[in-house]
């Protein structure tokens, strides 16, 4: 299919985390479309599912605002200028976990509602850790909360681990650890 035309783009709204952009579309059947979109950062962001072994992953409880809720997940974070994706994933994980990698894979990138949200998250699987600490930018500790592979279904049926990304990259680093 041959993408529409982009006759203008203007940013309707900019704080200090989004930017929306208004888009002007021609339709290669003559249809004109107005369209919004939360433009992402050009980089993205990693996810990173740390594993303290075989069967252990080490999810965190942080603050979720959308939510105005506490919610388990993977430790994230931006990707910072011209860092590289295994780089910034290292960081994040020291900064929110307290350990690092020896052994660093990007399994896969993700979207989250492409419709209207042009952001990429890139899902790292961290192995091999040892502690390491580093001074991240969280307004609070983050509890780090150990879970076990085996017990997938029982976190499935938590009402605090919701956040598709996070349910996503598990599923992934599973199904990868098992071959």
């Amino acid at each position: 299919m041959k993408k529409p035309k982009i006759l203008n783009v203007e940013t309707i709204a900019k704080t200090r985390l989004f930017e929306i952009e208004q888009l002007d579309l021609e339709f290669s059947n003559g249809i004109h479309a107005r369209y919004e979109r939360l433009k992402g950062s050009k980089r993205g962001a990693v996810l990173i599912v740390p594993m303290l072994d075989d069967d252990t992953v080490l999810l965190i409880r942080e603050y979720a605002a959308g939510l105005h809720r506490y919610e388990l997940g993977f430790p994230k974070g931006k990707i910072e200028g011209d860092e590289h994706i295994l780089d910034a994933a290292n960081r994040e994980i020291q900064e929110e976990v307290g350990y690092a990698s020896r052994k660093l894979d990007h399994i896969s990138s993700i979207t989250l509602a492409p419709g209207y949200l042009g952001h990429t998250t890139h899902i790292v699987l961290a192995r091999d850790l040892y502690e390491s600490t580093a001074e991240g930018d969280e307004p609070e500790e983050i509890e780090v909360v150990p879970w076990h592979l085996s017990e997938l279904g029982k976190l499935m049926s938590r009402d605090d681990f919701t956040e598709a990304r996070s349910i996503a990259a598990l599923y992934m680093v599973r199904d990868l650890v098992r071959g």
